[in-house]
């Protein structure tokens, strides 16, 4: 199992309607297969997650966030990860928004 604990991430592709950038950090924390993270920047002033990690390092989580406009979002996201040449990990990811317009995107973020 891949271990995400005290790892930091940050976005290099997003589609549109999602509100992270690459001005958006993500601090992981990782206790057994228990995922949280807290993040901000961009558009973003508070979020975080939680989720469950599989044996293939797979993650499953939901997501809540403030955005600048003061709306609370909230969503729900599946993250494959890819082991980089350098050691770092790339996550691919699907998720969907459970406020606003219910719509779906893909994004990938980044080990720093």
């Amino acid at each position: 199992m891949i271990n995400y604990n005290n790892k930091i991430f940050k976005p290099v592709s997003n589609t549109e309607n999602g509100e992270t950038s690459n001005e958006t950090i993500f601090r992981y924390k990782q206790t057994g297969n228990i995922l949280t993270a807290e993040y901000e920047g961009g558009k973003i002033i508070s979020g975080h997650l939680i989720g469950l990690v599989d044996h293939d390092g797979n993650i499953e989580m939901r997501y809540h966030q403030i955005n600048q406009q003061g709306e609370l979002m909230t969503g729900m996201c599946s993250s494959k990860p890819e082991l980089l040449p350098n050691g770092k990990i790339r996550l691919h990811e699907t998720w969907e928004w459970t406020s606003g317009d219910q719509s779906k995107g893909q994004s990938i973020i980044e080990e720093q």
